[in-house]
């Protein structure tokens, strides 16, 4: 078989229901697995796009385990955790979407009905859906998971303070991080499935593990938002962010742009930012600002200046970015408020630091486009 179209990568199930299908299809798990995982767990993945061949399937094996068919408050999700996660993954992985989701982290799919009950996401009836949400879980046992899994609460309230396009409020309860969803929106009691497409699907990425350029990425997505300056500010600003906070984890996945209902489409909300650093399998930064000769560019000015736009362009990209180095400056602060461990506090505080002087290096000239 060929290369993978790379949009379907973004389909393929990764960790927990990647493992429960291979099982599940009596298959060992390989490399070569892509299309028969697509073909039978893409039936409800993130964003508008599914296989009509995954929908049979789980329509022909659908679970209907009386105990997750009903509402459950929230009180009895966090206190009893334990046997609900467990109930839900023996009896509720394909309910609960688990087949279409990516990261190493065990996540399913729930939604909130209008009375604030709490169901799997495919045991309710679409006019009777509030809100769509992700439960995500540590990727490991260790205590460094649970405390990655906590920080990307306060991670994320870190996130809005500082103007990045965020979604809703992420919380953490005993455990477990609340997530709502961005790429489903209710109107007129059904479900609205926007599109969504990684940067590494509009890069031509035709497999996981690809350490890209960050203008790579940046090429890939410019002929397809709409507001091409402001999407450029808002990239640089959540790699900064990234470098600031020591979210080490921020491959080509973990960026995605979606088409909203007006036809506009822009980079997603920001999601999975968290303190990766921490992470025992020390994850390293996969995407990075990359010269013509393949050289790590370390100055924000030095960024700006080869960006594929006009000097115009680069001037209001240049201004914005100058004028978050106060937000930068100012985050042990907003961290410390947001609810950041003050430990994570203390160690960022160097790399805050770093950026910072990265971006403040150089002498900008408006006039004659740029100078060092």
């Amino acid at each position: 078989m060929g290369e993978c179209p790379p949009f379907l990568l973004d389909m393929v199930p990764q960790g927990n229901g990647r493992r429960y299908l291979t099982q599940r299809l009596g298959l060992t798990d390989s490399d070569d697995l892509v299309m028969p995982l697509i073909q039978h767990g893409s039936f409800n993945p993130v964003g508008r796009l599914r296989l009509d061949t995954a929908v049979a399937y789980a329509n022909s094996v659908r679970e209907d385990d009386a105990s997750l068919q009903r509402g459950f408050t929230l009180d009895e999700i966090v206190g009893r955790k334990d046997a609900f996660i467990e109930n839900l993954s023996r009896h509720g992985m394909l309910g609960a979407g688990t087949t279409g989701l990516q990261g190493a982290s065990a996540k399913f799919m729930l939604v909130k009905n209008n009375e604030g009950l709490w169901f799997i996401d495919s045991f309710i009836h679409e006019p009777d859906i509030a809100s769509h949400w992700l439960l995500k879980l540590p990727r490991g046992k260790h205590e460094t998971d649970q405390a990655i899994l906590k920080n990307e609460a306060a991670y994320m309230k870190v996130a809005r303070a500082c103007g990045l396009r965020s979604h809703g409020e992420t919380f953490y309860r005993n455990g477990m991080l609340f997530v709502p969803r961005f790429d489903r929106v209710m109107k007129n009691g059904a479900v609205v499935r926007l599109h969504q497409e990684s940067l590494a699907s509009l890069a031509g990425h035709h497999s996981f593990g690809i350490r890209p350029n960050h203008f790579d990425l940046i090429n890939a997505f410019l002929p397809v938002v709409t507001d091409p300056v402001n999407e450029v500010i808002e990239y640089i600003k959540r790699d900064l962010l990234n470098l600031a906070l020591r979210n080490t984890d921020n491959h080509a996945r973990n960026t995605a742009v979606q088409q909203l209902e007006d036809g506009s489409v822009r980079l997603t909300p920001v999601f999975d930012i968290s303190p990766m650093f921490m992470d025992r399998e020390m994850i390293v930064r996969s995407s990075r600002w990359l010269d013509k000769y393949g050289q790590v560019i370390n100055h924000f000015v030095d960024v700006i200046e080869e960006l594929p736009l006009e000097n115009e362009e680069k001037n209001a990209v240049m201004l914005a970015i100058k004028l978050f180095s106060k937000v930068v400056e100012d985050l042990p602060l907003t961290m410390e408020a947001c609810g950041v461990d003050a430990d994570i506090i203390d160690m960022c505080q160097p790399h805050i630091n770093s950026v910072c002087e990265s971006i403040d290096k150089g002498r900008y000239v408006e006039k004659n486009g740029w100078s060092r």
